[in-house]
């Protein structure tokens, strides 16, 4: 069985929330980051691990691309245009949303406190802002890719309430009507409802 090592508040979620959508069965070991369990499988310490047929995975994305391409769901088929085009829209959120509060975050509680620079964090605010503006042109249905949940929305989504609980700009509306509608999905609640 799946075992996926990671707490769920971090991008452990986004990987659970696939395995959900996917109805896979897992279990579930929470660790945070850098913790003895997570370095004696991944040097960096960083979460979630995968273990999957005995081997270790690491990366959230890389992970949740595996098991959508291993089940032919949530994403568009390797080698075609579509999945050139969901990879560049994914690509746009991890480089321009994901890294602007990823760095945001190191410069809050990451960071050894002689190096955090917290006046980055107004700049990372406006880019994040101007960046989201940019992606929510490319909607081409309810979701990003269309009429379809793929990967990058799962990402987006995890990446919103990761802006929201760290104060970044919450009022452009049609992210706003995005977010609800991705929250409203059953296996969202469930692991939401987890971490109360």
């Amino acid at each position: 069985m799946t075992k996926v090592i990671g707490h769920l508040a971090s991008r452990t979620f986004r990987v659970l929330w696939l395995l959900e959508e996917l109805g896979l069965p897992y279990e579930h070991q929470p660790e945070h980051s850098r913790s003895q369990a997570v370095t004696a499988l991944n040097p960096s310490g960083k979460i979630p691990v995968v273990i999957e047929e005995g081997v270790t995975l690491t990366d959230s994305t890389a992970i949740m691309q595996y098991f959508a391409d291993r089940e032919g769901r949530f994403t568009a088929p390797a080698g075609t245009i579509a999945r050139a085009q969901q990879d560049g829209v994914l690509h746009q959120i991890i480089d321009e949303i994901d890294a602007v509060l990823w760095t945001a975050a190191r410069h809050s509680f990451v960071l050894p406190e002689d190096k955090r620079v917290r006046e980055v964090k107004d700049s990372l605010k406006w880019e994040y802002e101007r960046n989201l503006a940019h992606l929510m042109t490319k909607m081409q249905g309810a979701f990003l890719m269309g009429d379809e949940m793929t990967i990058p929305d799962i990402i987006l989504a995890h990446c919103g309430n990761w802006a929201f609980a760290s104060k970044f700009p919450t009022d452009n509306e049609d992210f706003g009507a995005y977010l609800k509608r991705m929250r409203s999905r059953d296996a969202f609640r469930k692991l939401a409802a987890q971490m109360k």
